[in-house]
């Protein structure tokens, strides 16, 4: 394993994706165990995307904690999908998470509400009820975290949830993971969580592998941090490490 910091931001890389995601789960179990011994329940929010599968399965084998005692919060979803739709984010990690363990509750973005105002609305009392102890998240292609891609990403966002039209980096991503056979199928609106939300959680685990990721993962170490490099925010957080393999790492 190689650590380095950029400004405030811990980076590990390591030689493959499922040693990435091992080690990540182990942290974040670690976090919520620690957590759990002085408060009666925690927040976490969870990322939704096949970059998240070898830590998500990994943190699953954890049979040391106390799933009951975590309120789990999904961090974007696309509008307009069927509601079984196999690409919806809520659906995935119900799959792959939410009903593999047993939370305390699980908090859906309605991607099919005919409101989505309402729905954003919705979603932000909801977040806004607790403290978010640990966000667990990715990076696009384009270094957006959740759908907050380049053009609309704030960092000093007013709204807590909103309404976001995709970019054509961030649709293409989604047939590029395989999770759509073409771009036309990839919605063009969707839900997201604003970067001031995500980053307000205490602690954050940024957990990025593959090639496909690799000049993202550039921009946010190299570059200057800015809004045209959304996941670069996290060079100001306190508490947030970013997992990377020999593959997303290979530019820097």
């Amino acid at each position: 394993m190689k650590t380095f910091e950029v400004d405030k931001l811990k980076v590990n890389q390591y030689n493959t994706r499922e040693e990435m995601g091992q080690s990540a789960a182990k942290d974040v179990a670690t976090k919520i165990k620690e957590l759990l011994k002085t408060k009666a329940e925690i927040a976490m929010i969870f990322a939704a995307a096949p970059s998240q599968n070898e830590f998500l399965s990994s943190l699953l084998q954890d049979k040391e904690i106390d799933f009951y005692r975590i309120n789990a919060f999904h961090m974007d979803e696309y509008i307009g999908l069927e509601k079984e739709a196999p690409q919806g984010f809520g659906n995935f990690l119900k799959d792959r998470l939410f009903n593999q363990a047993n939370f305390k509750t699980v908090s859906y973005i309605d991607g099919q509400n005919s409101n989505p105002q309402e729905e954003c609305n919705r979603y932000a009392k909801l977040l806004n009820k607790q403290k978010i102890d640990i966000v667990c998240m990715g990076i696009g292609e384009n270094a957006h975290i959740a759908f907050n891609d380049p053009h609309i990403a704030f960092f000093d966002d007013k709204e807590a949830v909103k309404i976001v039209e995709l970019d054509l980096t961030c649709r293409q991503q989604q047939v590029n993971d395989g999770c759509f056979s073409s771009i036309d199928k990839v919605p063009m609106h969707a839900i997201t969580l604003t970067i001031p939300t995500l980053v307000s959680a205490d602690y954050i685990y940024c957990m990025v592998p593959a090639k496909t990721k690799a000049e993202a993962v550039k921009n946010v170490v190299t570059k200057e941090i800015s809004e045209k490099y959304p996941a670069s925010i996290l060079r100001r957080c306190e508490n947030a490490t970013m997992y990377i393999d020999a593959d997303s790492g290979s530019l820097i």
